[in-house]
């Protein structure tokens, strides 16, 4: 097991504090992101964003990475923007400059990573927090956990790519509604809409979050093929779909895992996979 801190000080350091914005930790294959900024809710800052976006493009390029969770410290998976740390810094803050430096390549490492990413959502994701959670590609809950587009609340609108994975997942209508009235739902909402896959006893979901990853970690080069193949359905057209599937599979059926999963069905025995 592998374990550092990722950005060693905060812009703001909570106090008491001396850990990274950001606690990565590698076992088995599988890479733990854990935002840690627990006293301020896991509040997001650019450097929190920053550290993400680092050590995502790092795990793409780890062969010994293959399958990614995104947790919380503490009691929430994230409250969002951390407000007071921007009225903090008296010269103001460039919305759009912050969006495009910060959030933008922290979206965009969760999707192109070609690797299962799965956000373990421990507590309160509230609005960019819950942007976070979207373009994951699979979210569990714990029961104590809650959702809210909270950005209406302070007159804003969803940005971090909300309003374009959330209708994708749970249809425009919810979308609307979530976006719009800016109401929280629980676990067992989130789970009935289609929002997450497993809502779980609050002390199972990281050894669930763990299992799914491990299993993830152990499967076979064509997961990188279905996430982009899933990715790439959502804009495409029938006949692009299916010209997508044929160059990936044929892709697929150049690894040596297609090989190994090929010799382990004809032998009846388990595949033992290597990404590769």
């Amino acid at each position: 097991m592998e374990s550092m801190n990722v950005a060693a000080t905060d812009a703001t350091p909570e106090a008491g504090s001396d850990a990274g914005v950001l606690l990565a930790e590698t076992d088995g294959g599988v890479l733990t992101l854990t935002l840690n900024r627990p006293e301020r809710l896991n509040a997001i800052t650019g450097e929190l964003l920053d550290a993400l976006t680092t050590a995502l493009r790092a795990a793409a390029e780890d062969d010994g990475v293959r399958a990614v969770i995104l947790t919380g410290a503490g009691r929430a998976f994230c409250s969002g923007q951390d407000l007071k740390w921007a009225a903090e810094r008296g010269e103001g803050i460039d919305i759009r400059r912050e969006l495009g430096e910060h959030y933008t390549p922290a979206i965009k490492a969760i999707r192109e990573i070609p690797k299962p990413v799965i956000a373990a959502v421990n507590g309160a994701a509230a609005g960019a927090g819950f942007s976070l959670t979207l373009p994951c590609d699979l979210r569990l809950a714990a029961e104590s956990a809650t959702f809210v587009m909270a950005f209406v609340r302070i007159g804003l609108i969803p940005d971090a790519a909300s309003t374009y994975f959330l209708p994708r997942l749970i249809g425009p209508a919810r979308s609307a509604e979530m976006m719009m009235l800016g109401d929280s739902i629980d676990a067992e909402r989130a789970q009935e809409i289609g929002l997450v896959s497993r809502v779980v006893p609050d002390a199972e979901l990281m050894p669930t979050a763990r299992r799914i990853a491990q299993r993830l970690a152990a499967g076979p080069r064509s997961l990188a093929f279905i996430k982009e193949a899933l990715q790439l359905s959502a804009s495409n057209d029938l006949d692009t779909q299916l010209a997508v599937e044929e160059r990936l599979q044929e892709q697929a059926a150049g690894t040596e895992d297609f090989f190994e999963g090929v010799g382990a069905f004809l032998e009846k025995r388990p595949p033992s996979f290597r990404g590769r």
